[in-house]
């Protein structure tokens, strides 16, 4: 029985808006871990069946097959096909799961899947001329609202589950710090491609206390809770991870870090639409058979500070394997490469640990949200 297997991963370091890897054009960054992942595990490129992309913002230096480009600019064969995918954040995490299910199948044995974001030159709602023009008036009455809004979204959890900004701001604290730790313990060297100049995470801030973060202007509501300081930061970055199966890795002297032990997706109410990874977790762990106890790691990225922490109260799970290494509220989160950046952490974070079970969902748009169920090897 054919299987999915993860032999390498490897992301650009994340860069902050405006910051060191603003100057490279989002296909660049694309090649560039293509080029490393190559190198890195050392195999020839023509025999990759196909390159499953993940790109959010698809216009601009990101228009077109983001994905058959960066082919090119990597110095990949033309005969290498590739394809770029949209599942909002979630994009690279869903680019894997193609990856994985494409293996499996039998229509790849060997495929690339990643993603990448520029968001400091192609900016997020870019593709988008007229705010609210992507959803037609039908939408909009079915579920009696003006229009759909991540940040209020977090709000309404905040407020549903009944997160002070306090408790918020500490999670946020939470996330530099760990990032910071993990940095600095070199838990993040050994996956990282260097570019540009840079070698580590860029947004990490360091000695922050809630008294500065409560000195931080709300963004979505005047008298909420949510704020840059407990929020993603707008960054730049890309991943990239080679997905066969256990027979052709043995075949090709590879040895995998880790399997694709079960992947889902589900969907959740689209007006507070950031609570996807609560179903797409209960869903993930009925199909596998496992417990949540059973899992050693979770990423559950941070798009807003409620996110990770309703989570963290519906499944119970112990809040020290969340996030153990921070979260993109510290680091940062590309969009469409966030999902393939989260899990090159989370399988290098369960192999330098002897972790066997890992977790990973991301909220996205629409109130979807991917979950995968990596299991070390």
């Amino acid at each position: 029985m054919r299987d999915a297997v993860i032999v390498d991963a490897v992301r650009t370091p994340i860069g902050r808006r405006g910051g060191a890897l603003s100057e490279t054009h989002p296909v660049d960054l694309s090649a560039h871990v293509l080029g490393a992942l190559a190198e890195r595990v050392g195999f020839d490129p023509a025999i990759v069946d196909d390159v499953i992309w993940g790109c959010v913002s698809q216009v601009s230096e990101q228009a077109g097959i983001v994905s058959r480009s960066a082919v090119f600019a990597a110095g990949w064969p033309e005969s290498v096909p590739a394809t770029t995918v949209n599942r909002a954040c979630g994009s690279s995490q869903q680019a894997v799961s193609f990856a994985a299910a494409a293996v499996i199948a039998g229509q790849a044995d060997i495929a690339v899947a990643g993603g990448v974001e520029s968001m400091s030159r192609v900016p997020m709602g870019s593709a988008v001329r007229t705010p609210g023009e992507n959803y037609p008036q039908e939408v909009l009455d079915r579920f009696g609202v003006g229009g759909f809004s991540q940040g209020i979204g977090a709000e309404m959890i905040a407020d549903k589950w009944g997160f002070t900004r306090t408790r918020l701001d500490e999670f946020a604290l939470r996330s530099h710090e760990l990032s910071a730790a993990a940095t600095d313990a070199g838990a993040f060297a050994k996956q990282i491609a260097p570019l540009a100049g840079l070698t580590a995470d860029e947004g990490i801030r360091r000695g922050g206390t809630v008294e500065s973060l409560a000195r931080l202007k709300t963004v979505f509501k005047e008298d909420g809770v949510i704020h840059a300081g407990n929020s993603s930061q707008i960054s730049d970055g890309a991943g990239a991870l080679l997905v066969t199966t256990s027979e052709k890795a043995a075949e090709q002297g590879w040895t995998p870090i880790a399997r694709v032990h079960t992947a889902v997706v589900a969907a959740d109410d689209p007006v507070v639409m950031l609570t996807g990874p609560i179903p797409a977790t209960e869903k993930a762990l009925k199909r596998s058979g496992l417990s949540i106890d059973d899992i050693g790691a979770f990423e559950i990225n941070e798009a807003f500070a409620p996110v990770p922490l309703a989570w963290l109260a519906e499944t119970g799970a112990k809040a020290d394997r969340l996030n153990p290494l921070g979260g993109a509220i510290g680091v940062g989160h590309p969009l469409g490469g966030s999902g393939a950046i989260l899990m090159t952490r989370l399988v290098h974070h369960m192999r330098d640990n002897g972790i066997r079970y890992g977790l990973q969902s991301m909220c996205e748009a629409g109130g979807m949200a991917n979950a995968t169920i990596l299991e070390l090897l």
